[in-house]
């Protein structure tokens, strides 16, 4: 057994007294994680099926969750981590494509569970029958030393521990579906390696005496990557939160003395949207951890509760990294690493530096290509089961990400949009992600959205959403982009729609196809731009609007 594996991280931890997890009331020593984790395995041993070794689960973030992962771990058994927000057909589409043999379940999801078992004809059982603690957890005050562990007696624990079965960095522990904000989710294969690599690399940001906070799902990679297993990696504490709240996030940091914070997507956005206090920066946080929360997120954060805030890339399938620069200009994600390219997905060539004027891209037509690794697949072992999405990935020995970026001449790259979120208005291309970064800096926008919509003649015409903390100011807000000389002409909105929440993943990633399929045809208010000015739009314009579509024979789209 080789330490690029989750198991050797969790037997390491075999005999640490120290509180390795919270969960509300309760708390366990890393060494009561890892006997609850044996004692699931041997229930997993019992229990499922042969072949496929497959149990899915749907679930809150629970202690529970994660000693059956980690019995997955010791075992050989695969955790499919199911989607609870799922609408039915959807959750039966994915654990059958999964090849689910049992299901598992905790509150509230047991009518849930059971209907979904019934359809795929496997037996349900409660969660907490696959992973009952091996003790008692011990009361929170408990803190003994913590075992000094070397690579060398993480290695040997790991082969000699007795029940567990050998496994290799490529054998597969998780089925983690990606977030599926641009099309139908797909099952990745989350191996040993896949855990273990990144845990062991952000664990290097953390010691023994740090705490974890963990509110982001555990059905999605984020969590598990950046939360679980950089605490287990380096002996930290864990905190787990059932489900994340925006309010809760401070009080949790004070109460369990949180030092790493771990956030997917739009959660700092939610969470500086709570009402500030003068005390905000009185609390342990050093830092917060996560991916897509906005230049202009990201900043606030920091600034408002005094921690460092480290806005990394990546994706489920982990197959490319880019590491943030402190140095690099505002709203870059790093600098490009060696075998990772921007690339024209029509043509396969290397887009050329980005060029700018007044701070905005003037070549993106050109400049904004796919994030491309030239070198391989990194750490992307794979979709399960599902060779045409697997060869959309990896095409001639190269990852394709479907992600948009540029990068400057110094290789500083810029985030663009999901592939599906290329704009084209008046004959230009346009990105989505510099838009919303200039919106964001609005007074009173918690979180923006832009998307294209279809233009009665050509083309696309810009849409947002906002999310506000007050009222819509059409006069303010035509004065703000004025002062923008970031934004081009053909990058202001035509319609901006204003939201109480914008639709989005368990890990707070903005599901845009909603928003672009309802287009103007919401009850939420929609601001209409005109030569003069904004004003709402009413039945008359929508009227119009519509029926310029049918003029140009374009009115196919609006039922696309």
């Amino acid at each position: 057994m080789t330490a690029d594996t989750l198991a050797a991280l969790l037997l390491a931890r075999t005999g640490d007294e120290r509180p390795g997890l919270y969960a509300e009331e309760r708390v366990w020593s890393w060494h009561e994680h890892v006997e609850a984790a044996r004692g699931a395995a041997a229930w997993l041993d019992a229990h499922v099926p042969d072949r496929p070794r497959h149990v899915g689960v749907l679930c809150d973030n629970v202690p529970e969750l994660l000693f059956l992962i980690g019995g997955a771990a010791l075992s050989g058994h695969v955790v499919v981590a199911l989607n609870p927000t799922r609408p039915p057909a959807e959750l039966a589409r994915d654990a059958a494509a999964t090849h689910v043999t049992l299901v598992l379940f905790a509150d509230p999801y047991a009518e849930t569970a059971r209907a979904l078992a019934a359809e795929l004809g496997v037996d349900c059982l409660p969660l907490g029958e696959a992973a009952e603690p091996a003790a008692e957890p011990e009361p929170a005050a408990r803190a003994a030393e913590p075992a000094v562990r070397t690579a060398e007696t993480t290695l040997r624990a790991a082969e000699t521990a007795p029940g567990v079965r050998a496994v290799e960095p490529g054998d597969l522990v998780m089925l983690i579906f990606t977030s599926g904000t641009s099309g139908r989710p797909r099952a990745v294969r989350i191996t040993q390696r896949k855990l273990a690599i990144p845990g062991r690399s952000l664990a290097a940001l953390l010691t023994p005496d740090d705490v974890v906070h963990c509110s982001m799902p555990l059905f999605h990679s984020g969590a598990l990557m950046a939360a679980y297993a950089p605490a287990l990696a380096s002996g930290a504490a864990l905190v787990l939160r059932r489900r994340f709240s925006a309010s809760g996030v401070l009080p949790d940091v004070r109460r369990y003395g949180c030092t790493y914070l771990h956030y997917v997507g739009k959660a700092l956005s939610y969470v500086l949207a709570t009402p500030p206090r003068p005390d905000d920066a009185a609390n342990p946080l050093r830092i917060a951890f996560g991916n897509e929360g906005g230049a202009t997120a990201v900043r606030r954060f920091g600034e408002r509760f005094g921690c460092r805030v480290i806005d990394a890339f990546g994706s489920t399938e982990t197959a490319i990294a880019l590491t943030p620069d402190p140095a690099g200009p505002p709203g870059s994600l790093g600098r490009l690493p060696e075998g990772v390219e921007i690339r024209d997905p029509a043509t396969g060539e290397r887009c050329p530096p980005a060029r700018f004027a007044d701070g905005r891209l003037v070549n993106a037509g050109e400049a904004i290509g796919e994030l491309v690794n030239v070198t391989g697949a990194g750490l992307f072992d794979g979709y399960y089961d599902d060779p045409e999405a697997d060869a959309e990935r990896v095409r001639d020995g190269a990852f394709w990400s479907g992600d948009l970026a540029y990068a400057d001449a110094a290789g500083h790259v810029f985030f663009a949009g999901r592939g599906t979120e290329r704009l084209r208005v008046d004959g230009e291309n346009l990105a989505v992600a510099p838009i919303e970064a200039v919106l964001r800096e609005f007074a009173g926008v918690v979180e923006a959205a832009v998307y294209p919509v279809p233009d009665a003649v050509a083309g696309d015409q810009v849409m947002a959403a906002l999310v506000l903390t007050g009222p819509f100011s059409p006069a303010a807000f035509a004065a703000f982009l004025a002062s923008r000389r970031d934004l081009g002409v053909k990058g202001v909105p035509r319609y901006i729609r204003i939201c109480r929440a914008l639709p989005q993943t368990p890990s707070h990633k903005v599901v845009k196809r909603d928003l672009a399929r309802e287009a103007w045809r919401t009850a939420d208010p929609v601001w209409l731009r005109t030569g003069t000015g904004w004003r709402l739009l009413d039945d008359e314009d929508v009227d119009a609007i519509e029926a310029g579509f049918a003029g140009h024979g374009r009115a196919h789209l609006l039922e696309e």
